[in-house]
């Protein structure tokens, strides 16, 4: 059977991501949407790039959204002030993991892996993005910037009408993710928090079911 499955926030948890990946038993006919923060702070940035482009590759139906570490690393491109607020972020791992001092010295298949991921995707029953939507404007598509930093909203937002929004940003104890109700639903476990009490957790959500399914960090 084809299934949707949105996985949650990574921070270069190489090791916890290919742990989610073989419990979730993926087939060729599932669409799998990732919810961005592939990077920073966690000790494998590079092989979470590679295990998503190598899904890729072997015909995975792969969909890749845009996190604010993301946009905060392109971002680094533009001076010193946006460099230094990346590396406070965590971006210092990242780097040193790939082994470049910069962005535009990375591989290109990395920078084309960033520049192609999408700030959301919608279709006829679910809209995915990475933090959240701005509820509050007529044009609840229209701000980039509460895509990719919002958090804070109620969870019920009539605005989403019969739609049902998934998202990551906000590292949340897995016993709140379970208990979960509305149609908006948060899946960052905090995966890189895994030293803070209820954190630590790589989660991932089968949408057919709203199953879900979720590892410990290691690594």
């Amino acid at each position: 059977m084809k299934r949707t499955i949105a996985i949650g926030d990574i921070h270069g948890c190489a090791s916890t991501l290919l742990a989610l990946i073989h419990k979730l038993e993926l087939t060729l006919d599932d669409e799998i949407y990732f919810l961005g923060d592939y990077i920073d702070r966690g000790p494998n940035t590079k092989g979470v790039i590679h295990t998503i482009l190598a899904l890729q590759q072997m015909g995975y139906h792969i969909h890749t959204l845009r996190g604010n570490h993301e946009e905060l690393m392109m971002d680094s491109e533009l001076g010193f002030f946006n460099f230094n607020t990346w590396i406070q972020n965590g971006g210092e791992q990242t780097l040193d993991n790939i082994g470049v001092d910069f962005f535009n010295e990375m591989p290109k298949a990395y920078q084309d892996f960033f520049e192609n991921t999408k700030l959301y995707i919608e279709n006829d029953k679910y809209i995915f993005v990475h933090a959240g939507l701005n509820f509050e404007l007529e044009d609840i598509y229209s701000d980039k910037e509460a895509m990719l930093w919002v958090r804070g909203f109620e969870p019920l937002q009539p605005k989403l009408k019969d739609k049902i929004l998934i998202h990551g940003h906000t590292p949340t104890p897995l016993v709140h993710i379970l208990s979960q109700k509305g149609n908006c639903y948060n899946i960052d476990g905090g995966c890189v928090y895994h030293y803070k009490p209820g954190y630590g957790y790589l989660v991932a959500l089968v949408l057919e079911t709203m199953q879900y399914v979720y590892v410990p960090y290691c690594g």
